[in-house]
C-alpha cells in the first residue's frame, strides 16, 4: 500500500546552487508518492525564495511558505509540518542530498516490517567534488547509546501524527532540535526500525554542522539539556555531562539505597608474572577492590578450589576480613559452575562477576556498574577492561558471520573507535564475565551461567539470555579496569563449546543488531566490508 512521505525543509540563505540540488534530488526519487514541505526563514536575500517559487509552480507535490520575520530552525521546520499532509514526515536540511532510491526503499521496509513509528538511515559526507566520505554505518534501535550521542541523524522518518502528537520542534532546544524530538518520539514507541543503508548524503560547507563539529557550539548545550529532559521524564535519576568527544554526552547515574554488592571472584589462588614481578592475582585483585573502590557496602564471594594454597586463603580472610565470603570449589576447572555456586552463596541484590586476574582503575566502577544495572529494562553491563600493556582487551562483545569476539580487542587504550563507539554508553550483544554485574532477578530468571561451557562463550551464552527475555546488555567506558587475561590459566578454547555455542544461538551470531551489515564480520574494529567506488579511499 503506498504512503506518502513529506519531506521537511527549513529554508535560510543557501547558495542557490545548493538549494537546487537539495530539491533536485527530491524530483529524482523513484518513489512517486512524496511531497516536499520548504519554508524560507526570512532569508535577507530573495534569491532562495524565487528559487523556491520556481519550483513549486514547476510540480505541484512541492509546497512553499515564507516567514515574514526569522524564527529559527524549530519555528520554521514546524511551519513545514504545518504544510504537511503525508502519513510520514521526513527531514532534509537545504543543502543536503536524499540518493534517488531513499524513498523507495524507506516504502520497501515499511511493506516488509509492518507498523513503523520512527526509521532511520545510514548516512555520509558529500565531498565538493561529488565524492562520499566519512560513511556512518549505525547501529539498530540503541537507547542507551542514543542517550550517549545523537546517533539516527539522518534520514529520519517519523509517523506525522505522533510528531504532532509530542508538540513537533521545540524552539528553546535549536541546534539540536532533531535529538529533542527523537528522544520525545521514541519515548512513546518502540517501533522503531533501522535501514542499513546510505540514504541521506551531508553536503560539506564552510560553517555547517556536518563539516566542523564546532560551527555551532550553542548545539552541544541544547543537546544536553534535551538528553536530561529525556531522563528527568522517562526516571533516570542522573545528570548528564558533556564528555571530551565532542557531540558526546555520559549521564551519571546515581545508585539507589546503597544496596548490597555481592563480589563473586572464582580462583585458584595461582601465580604469574605482570610486568615482571610474581602476582597471587587473588589476592593482588581483593587488594585493589578494598583499597581503590568508594564504594563500601560489599562482600566479596571468593569461589576456590580445594588446592588453593593455604597460605593464599589465609592472607584473603586477612584482607577481606568479615567481608569476606569463602566457598569451596571441588571438580574439575568449570568457570560457570563456580560462578554459579558464588552467586548461590552470596547475598547481595546486586551481583557483579570478577575475573581475579583484575586490577580497579576507576575508584567508582562499582557505582558505574551496579547503577546501569538497576535499571528495570537493563539486565547486564560489561565495562571497559585494559590488558597489562594498556591496550584494549574488552569493549563489548562483536557478532557477526558466526564469529564471536571482543571490540577493537588490543587497540590502544585511548583508541575512540568509530564514531567514538569506545567514549560512549551503549547497547552491545555481549559482555564479558570477566566483570560484569546484574541484578539476582536476572540471574535467576536466565537461570545463571550455562556449565556446559566451562571454560568459553559462558558469558556469550550469559548475555543472549539476557536479551533474549527482553532486557538490554549495557557496556560503559566508565568503568575501567585491569584483566590480565588468561595469567591464571592457558587460553584454549575447545571445539566442543564452540559449536555449542553456535548451534544454541546460531541465527543471533549470524547477525549482531549492534554491528552494522555494511562492516566485515570478521573484523572486530568497523572496517566497511565492499566500500562503493565513490567513497575516498580509505574511508
Amino acid at each position: 500500500m503506498a504512503v506518502t512521505f513529506s519531506i521537511i525543509t527549513p529554508v535560510y540563505e543557501p547558495p542557490g546552487d545548493v538549494l537546487r540540488a537539495t530539491i533536485e534530488s527530491v524530483l529524482a526519487q523513484r518513489y512517486p508518492h512524496w511531497e516536499l514541505c520548504l519554508v524560507d526563514d526570512a532569508s535577507p536575500s530573495l534569491d532562495a525564495w524565487r528559487i523556491l517559487q520556481h519550483y513549486a509552480a514547476s510540480d505541484p507535490r512541492i509546497r512553499i511558505a515564507r516567514r515574514a520575520e526569522n524564527g529559527g530552525i524549530s519555528r520554521t521546520s514546524n511551519d513545514a509540518l504545518a504544510l504537511a499532509t503525508g502519513e510520514f514526515v521526513a527531514f532534509l536540511d537545504h543543502d543536503d542530498v536524499l540518493v534517488e532510491d531513499a524513498l523507495d526503499l524507506l516504502h520497501q521496509a515499511f511493506t516488509e516490517h509492518g507498523p513503523v513509528d520512527f526509521a532511520y538511515s545510514d548516512e555520509a559526507k558529500l565531498l565538493p567534488d561529488g565524492r562520499l566520505w566519512m560513511p556512518f554505518y549505525k547501529p539498530d534501535w540503541s537507547p542507551e547509546r542514543m542517550r550517549s550521542q545523537m546517533y539516527t541523524g539522518h534520514l529520519s522518518v517519523m509517523r506525522r501524527s505522533l510528531v504532532s502528537e509530542v508538540g513537533g520542534f521545540r524552539p528553546d532546544f535549536d541546534g539540536s532540535q532533531d535529538y529533542d524530538l527523537v528522544l520525545r518520539v521514541t519515548e512513546r514507541t518502540d517501533r522503531i526500525l533501522h535501514l542499513p543503508q546510505v540514504l541521506y548524503l551531508w553536503r560539506l560547507l564552510p560553517g555547517s554542522a556536518a563539516g566542523d563539529v564546532d560551527a555551532k557550539p550553542y548545539a552541544l548545550e541544547a543537546g544536553r539539556r534535551a538528553i536530561q529532559e529525556h531522563c528527568d521524564r522517562v526516571g533516570i535519576d542522573g545528570i548528564v555531562e558533556a564528555l571530551p568527544q565532542v557531540g558526546c554526552s555520559r549521564v551519571r547515574r546515581r545508585l539507589r539505597d546503597a544496596p548490597l554488592v555481592s563480589i563473586v571472584i572464582p580462583t585458584a589462588g595461582a601465580t604469574s608474572p605482570v610486568h615482571g614481578m610474581p602476582r597471587v592475582h587473588v589476592l593482588h585483585a581483593v587488594a585493589s577492590v578494598l583499597e581503590r573502590s568508594t564504594y563500601v557496602n560489599v562482600e566479596l564471594v571468593v569461589v576456590a578450589d580445594r588446592n588453593t594454597p593455604d597460605a593464599v586463603v589465609a592472607k584473603l580472610k586477612h584482607l577481606a576480613g568479615p567481608r569476606l565470603r569463602l566457598v569451596w570449589f571441588d571438580g574439575p576447572f568449570n568457570f560457570s559452575a563456580k560462578c554459579n555456586a558464588g552467586v548461590a552463596a552470596s547475598s547481595g541484590d546486586l551481583v557483579i562477576l570478577l575475573n581475579d586476574d583484575v586490577e580497579v582503575i576507576t575508584p567508582d566502577w562499582i557505582e558505574v556498574l551496579a547503577a546501569l544495572a538497576q535499571e528495570p529494562d537493563c539486565g547486564l553491563v560489561g565495562c571497559k577492561l585494559f590488558f597489562a600493556d594498556g591496550t584494549l582487551q574488552h569493549g563489548g562483545h562483536v557478532y557477526g558471520g558466526g564469529n564471536m569476539s571482543h571490540a577493537y580487542v588490543s587497540y590502544p587504550g585511548d583508541e575512540p573507535g568509530d564514531a567514538n563507539v569506545l567514549m560512549i554508553e551503549r547497547e552491545c550483544p555481549g559482555v564479558t564475565a570477566a566483570c560484569a554485574a546484574l541484578r539476582r532477578d536476572v540471574w535467576e530468571r536466565v537461570g545463571g551461567m550455562c556449565e556446559q561451557l566451562p571454560a568459553n562463550f559462558n558469558d556469550v551464552d550469559l548475555s543472549l539470555k539476557v536479551r533474549h527475555v527482553g532486557l538490554r546488555v549495557v557496556w560503559t567506558p566508565h568503568a575501567r579496569l585491569f584483566h590480565f587475561e588468561s595469567m591464571t590459566r592457558a587460553r584454549e578454547v575447545s571445539n566442543a563449546e564452540t559449536e555449542f555455542v553456535r548451534r544454541r544461538w546460531s541465527s543471533v551470531l549470524e547477525h549482531d543488531r549492534y554491528f552494522n551489515p555494511n562492516l566485515d564480520p570478521s573484523r572486530n574494529d568497523w572496517v566497511v566490508r565492499t566500500p562503493p567506488e565513490r567513497w575516498v579511499h580509505g574511508a
